[in-house]
């Protein structure tokens, strides 16, 4: 039924029997088996509680379906670019810029002892499956998320919608289907379901994920830096996740990994828009995960190659697979991102400087109305920063005139960055 055929060969991924990205001609030997994705964990996101609450972003409604059949609309030109799978969540995501409580949200489409599953739930997913498919690429089916997990009642309706899902993806006939057990499974609400937060609890679920899909690759992933042994020994794809690593430590990590010498591809699935960290990824062959929560986790999700960090990070990608595109000017290598004019919630923006090579800035000064108001250090260079995913927001008001960004690279020279506001 399906096209795409994915799978392992020791470290590297092929998909259709060929490692991935070789059929490119012109692509670098050292990208060959890996599998550069993204984090678009909302990709059929709903909200049975308070949809409403959704109908933002300069929509009239938030409508779940037109949501999905934008992210499949939006596959083809990220495809282009070397995007080769993406992460989605059953159960979503965090919108962490603007929902300070997660658990409001009902996005869950198991019932409550995880033996049913909700068929619009089951219709979006076939469907962005199938596009994948059709294009060549692979979906992260990613089962279970903190917030969303509570509205199992236990144990076994854990192990029950392990076993519901997995028939639903083994009984599409689709190959382009990886299985990721749960997002971050030791955090949070999980830990009351030890079979899901334990180490052992969660290597049982990789098999039993595995035997209730006919075989398809599983595997689990931690919190941002942590990694287990015993978890990647029961997996067929070691999942990591980088959020607020630096890029020593993301090259130490995949160090560790790798001296256990398992021979399984390892795939970071989540990290944040740090795109300097895809050199990392590349030297140590490892596969990476942008993750954008302004763009890509704040239902609904802005699905295409947004101006910005999206941009950047989908060109560098493509530099790093060899892939040829036509060159980006200097000019276009910087952008003051935040101000676009449906990015807004409440006269809240999320403002930072975007850069296609990152590593070559030493700094950068955010001045509003002339006044500085913060400096970034490190990647990403936002205001506010918390991590390098969250960020707090700036209120813009009448008296907002202009804001701009003085980025000083680390060969001593200045850049500016402008953006006037009526």
């Amino acid at each position: 039924m399906g096209k795409t055929n994915v799978a392992t060969q020791g470290e590297g991924f092929i998909i259709n029997g060929k490692l991935t990205y070789s059929e490119i001609s012109s692509s670098n030997e050292e990208a060959h088996g890996l599998l550069m994705n993204a984090r678009f964990i909302q990709g059929i996101f709903d909200d049975k509680a308070e949809p409403e609450r959704f109908a933002r972003f300069g929509r009239a409604v938030f409508d779940a379906e037109q949501h999905t059949d934008e992210l499949i609309a939006a596959l083809p030109e990220w495809y282009a670019h070397g995007l080769r799978a993406i992460t989605l969540g059953l159960q979503g995501g965090g919108p962490v810029f603007t929902v300070s409580d997660w658990s409001s949200i009902n996005n869950n489409p198991y019932s409550e002892d995880g033996c049913e599953f909700d068929p619009a739930y089951q219709a979006r997913l076939l469907r962005l499956i199938k596009a994948a498919d059709d294009l060549g690429m692979v979906i992260i089916v990613s089962l279970f998320y903190q917030a969303q997990i509570k509205r199992l009642k236990d144990g076994k309706a854990v192990r029950n919608a392990v076993k519901t899902a997995c028939h639903i993806l083994r009984d599409s006939g689709y190959k382009n289907i990886i299985i990721e057990v749960a997002n971050e499974y030791e955090i949070s609400t999980f830990l009351h379901y030890p079979i899901i937060s334990s180490h052992q609890g969660m290597s049982y679920l990789i098999d039993w994920a595995r035997e209730c899909s006919g075989g398809m690759l599983v595997g689990s992933s931690l919190s941002g830096g942590a990694i287990n042994e015993e978890v990647a020994r029961a997996s067929d794809v070691i999942f990591i996740h980088a959020n607020n690593c630096t890029r020593q430590e993301y090259y130490n990590m995949v160090k560790k990994v790798r001296a256990w010498g398992l021979n399984k591809p390892i795939l970071c699935n989540e990290d944040s828009p740090c795109i300097g960290m895809l050199e990392v990824a590349f030297r140590t062959r490892s596969s990476w995960g942008y993750y954008n929560n302004l763009t890509k986790q704040e239902p609904p999700a802005d699905w295409g190659i947004t101006t910005g960090e999206d941009f950047f990070f989908a060109r560098r990608m493509a530099e790093g697979i060899g892939i040829v595109l036509p060159p980006v000017n200097e000019d276009e290598m910087y952008y003051l991102q935040g101000f676009e004019p449906h990015m807004t919630i409440d006269q809240k923006r999320w403002i930072r400087l975007a850069s296609m090579y990152p590593e070559t800035i030493n700094l950068v000064e955010f001045y509003r109305n002339g006044k500085l108001v913060d400096i970034a250090f490190n990647e990403p260079f936002m205001i506010n920063n918390e991590t390098t995913w969250i960020q707090q927001a700036a209120l813009i008001t009448d008296q907002d005139k202009e804001w701009k960004a003085i980025i000083y690279l680390k060969d001593g020279k200045q850049i500016e960055r402008i953006v006037s506001l009526n």
